[in-house]
């Protein structure tokens, strides 16, 4: 049977996570991408034990970018990326940037992925096109998300300095659609669409490092992203901070009176053990 030392044991270790988690968002307050952890506890005859721990993926608020290549998605989903041994990683902190070669790769160098258009502005899976509406509304269901995803390249060509030899330049609309644009913006062909993908249980997602997931089972397998991407913008830290130093202040008056009671039973334990001894 356990005693209230042990009690008190159990509940200072947990204590102490509870805090350690709170000070690690409070300190990433101002880190993009940053996702909010959550504890919650478990109690059993031993005292309070710190149960599976929940990653908070509400929105965060825009920050301006380093670079009109970084994206900011508003709404319920990730960008996806896929790292050099072609394992599917997403994330919702949009740093990207185009690297030498033209591909837009994340800021550990995972290239971004999207779908190849057509001139319409319609979605290519092979030789079948997906219309602009049909994808919304698959999205706005939460359908799956079975379209296959390439690597975007905007390559430049040497011999005229231009975007894929034919564009001066290029625009990420709020869909997602990356444009080419030339004579003087008068002509806009749509070349890639940023995909995204969101989870019916996105908790559920295994953090492989800061800001990024993969799927799992309790996940469950990716449906379409739904929201607006917006250019020369990245996403803040979700973090609370008034809700995380209000749960501090109770963690830390737990704390103490753990401690209290800890040392009042070192003091009983130590008394016992002086009338035995006499």
């Amino acid at each position: 049977m356990y005693d209230s030392y042990t009690t008190a044991i159990n509940a200072r270790v947990a204590t102490t996570h509870w805090m350690n988690v709170l000070t690690d968002n409070m300190t990433n307050m101002y880190t993009p991408g940053f996702r909010e952890n959550k504890v919650t506890f478990d109690t059993f005859l031993g005292g309070a034990v710190v149960d599976n721990p929940i990653k908070n993926q509400g929105q965060g608020k825009s920050t301006p970018g380093t670079s009109n290549e970084n994206v900011f998605f508003e709404g319920n989903g990730f960008f996806i990326t896929r790292n050099d041994q072609g394992k599917i990683i997403y994330t919702r902190l949009g740093e990207f940037t185009f690297d030498s070669e033209g591909v837009y790769r994340a800021k550990n160098g995972d290239a971004v992925q999207g779908y190849i258009l057509n001139d319409n502005g319609e979605i290519m899976a092979g030789t079948k096109r997906i219309s602009q509406d049909l994808y919304e509304e698959t999205a706005m269901k939460g359908g799956a998300l079975s379209i296959p995803t390439t690597n975007i390249k905007l390559w430049i060509d040497p011999n005229n300095g231009k975007f894929m030899g034919k564009y001066d330049e290029y625009e990420i609309k709020e869909d997602g659609t990356i444009y080419g644009k030339a004579d003087s913006g008068k002509r806009m062909v749509p070349l890639y669409k940023i995909a995204t993908a969101n989870f019916h249980n996105n908790s559920g997602l295994f953090e492989i490092s800061d800001g990024k997931f993969v799927e799992t089972e309790e996940s469950g397998k990716p449906v379409i992203g739904k929201g607006s991407i917006r250019a020369g913008l990245l996403e803040q830290s979700n973090t609370d901070f008034k809700c995380n130093m209000s749960h501090y202040q109770q963690a830390k008056m737990q704390m103490e009176l753990v401690n209290a009671l800890i040392k009042s039973n070192k003091e009983l334990l130590e008394e016992a053990m002086r009338l035995v001894s006499s």
